[in-house]
Order: C-alpha cells, then sequence, then structure tokens
C-alpha cells in the first residue's frame, strides 16, 4: 500500500511539473507573438507606361524606414484574399448614372479573389453602412440596388465609417474603392481628419472621381490627397464606361501586389509616425534604363506602449 501511493504521488508531481511547464510555454510564446512587429508594405509596380510588371524576385526589392534599409524578411507575390470596403456616392447629382457605376462596382467585386469579403456604406447627406462584410455577390447587389438618391455629397463622414469599420475585418489585406461624383458638402469631419484616418488605418484606398465641373480642382485634390495617403491611387474617369475600366483595373492590382515584409530596426514603441520607402532594382532581361514606379504607403505610425 505504501509502495501504491509513493507511485501516485510521483505520477502527481511528474503531471505538475508538465502543466507548469506547458503553462510557461504558452505565457512566453504568447509575449513574444504581441513583442514582434512585422510590418508588411504591399507594392504594385509598374512601368512607364503604367502596365504592371510581374515575375520580380525578393533581390529586386530594397526597403527603408526613416531612412534605413530593413532586411527582408517576407515576400510574397501571391493571390491572397481582401477585406473589401464599397464606398458609394448616394447623392441627387449621382442618379442618372446610378444603374451603369452600381454595375461597374459589382464588376470590380467579381474581378477580385473569390474569397474576398466586401461591406458596403453609401453616402448622401450622412453616411451609412447598408451591408455588412459578405462574400455573397447577390447581396451587394441588391444592397446596391435598394439605395435611392438623396440630397448632398458627405465623402469625409463615408470614408472615416469605413475605414472604422475595417477593425471588423477578417482578412489583414484591406482595400477601400471610394466612388463620387463631386465635392463633398455635408460631413462633419474635415479633409484633414479623414486624411489621417486614411494614415492611420493602414487601409489603401482607392478614389474614382466622375467629376463635375462644379466641383472643379478642389474635389480632384481631396481625392488624390486621400489616395495618396492610403497607398492606394486616385482615377478620374470621364465617363461611366471609364470608371468601370479603372475599378476593374484596381481589382488587378490589388491581385497582382507584391508583399514586402520586415521587422523595423527602431525598436522604439513611441507611436511616432515613421517613413517608407521602396526601391525596385531593374530585373535581369530589362534595359538598365527601364523605369520601373513603385506604388505603395509611404510610412505608417509605428506602435506604441499602453501604458
Amino acid at each position: 500500500m505504501r509502495d501504491l501511493t509513493m507511485i501516485k504521488f510521483t505520477n502527481l508531481l511528474f503531471m505538475s511539473s508538465v502543466m507548469a511547464s506547458l503553462l510557461w510555454a504558452q505565457e512566453n510564446t504568447f509575449k513574444l507573438n504581441v513583442n514582434v512587429d512585422l510590418t508588411e508594405v504591399h507594392v504594385n509596380v509598374t512601368d512607364e507606361k503604367d502596365r504592371p510588371v510581374g515575375n520580380l524576385k525578393q533581390e529586386n526589392f530594397r526597403i527603408f524606414e526613416d531612412r534605413t534599409e530593413q532586411k527582408i524578411a517576407v515576400f510574397k507575390h501571391e493571390d491572397i484574399p481582401v477585406s473589401l470596403g464599397l464606398v458609394v456616392d448616394n447623392s441627387r447629382s449621382i442618379e442618372p448614372r446610378k444603374q451603369r457605376l452600381d454595375a461597374a462596382a459589382l464588376s470590380f467585386v467579381r474581378k477580385s479573389n473569390a474569397e474576398d469579403e466586401a461591406f458596403i456604406v453609401h453616402f448622401d447627406d450622412t453616411a451609412r453602412l447598408d451591408i455588412d462584410f459578405t462574400d455573397s455577390v447577390p447581396r451587394l447587389e441588391d444592397a446596391l440596388a435598394g439605395a435611392k438618391p438623396f440630397g448632398q455629397t458627405a465623402i469625409y463622414d463615408a470614408l472615416i465609417l469605413a475605414l472604422d469599420h475595417m477593425e471588423h475585418a477578417n482578412h489583414s489585406k484591406r482595400a477601400i474603392l471610394l466612388i463620387t461624383d463631386g465635392v463633398d458638402n455635408s460631413s462633419n469631419h474635415t479633409l484633414s481628419e479623414a486624411v489621417e484616418a486614411a494614415k492611420r488605418s493602414r487601409v489603401a484606398v482607392y478614389t474614382v472621381g466622375l467629376l463635375s465641373v462644379s466641383g472643379g480642382q478642389k474635389a480632384e485634390d481631396s481625392l488624390v490627397h486621400i489616395a495618396e495617403a492610403s497607398g492606394g491611387r486616385a482615377f478620374f474617369p470621364n465617363n461611366v464606361d471609364e470608371a468601370r475600366t479603372y475599378m476593374e483595373r484596381v481589382a488587378r492590382d490589388l491581385r497582382e501586389q507584391y508583399t514586402v515584409g520586415y521587422f523595423p530596426t527602431n525598436t522604439a514603441r513611441t507611436g511616432g509616425w515613421r517613413s517608407i520607402r521602396v526601391d525596385v532594382v531593374t530585373p535581369a532581361g530589362l534595359p538598365k534604363t527601364a523605369k520601373l514606379n513603385a506604388i505603395y504607403r509611404h510610412g505608417y505610425y509605428g506602435p506604441a506602449d499602453s501604458n
């Protein structure tokens, strides 16, 4: 009986030791993961005729943070799922072109990755989330068709609403397509606030502006500022057919992006702005004089300690 009791006691000590080791390992693994700040940059590369350049390798990229070159730790060129936000003008002025613009937006979704998810924010006098994240094209189609044009144009409110909603996205790669025909005249937020929100979000914003004469340079400038701050692009089609072409191009660009990741040599956790520069080295087979352009987010706010 004494030997049996000793065996049970020894087994209990062994199991306690194993459990303690597992808990220690889990705790320290968690600490390691949260203290490592991998920074990923999504890059489109085009030639001098604005055509996409594929088949580049890791050695064709150099990346700098605050002018200090970083060691590339992650390099991918693959079609990964994206969380998409469709931010669509529903003001009165859009009505004559609404049906065809809705069809163009759906074409954008259909030409994206089949595993993408998307939501829709409509804006007129105010901004509202009309449908949450879904991978159902019919549901998106119904939401677009059900919106009745009304009122004025609250672009900045709509963009900030969409950027905030991206916090609920399931994919780490995120983008917004903003479609409008005019200048903001109804938002509570300002352009500066919208640009700052775009810089903080790490969401690429692509703007398509079918601008009227009344919108003028102010409307164009605001869309350019938003797109450039986020690492996206601004397009200004002359008609709905061109708008559809640009939207389909955005879908293609999202699927053909290079992902370059690194662990910053700057380990400070002050939450400050960090600039990024990506250089593309001309690959063998192309003339050394070939001009390759990289389109990407030019900075981000670094991590900050909570205390």
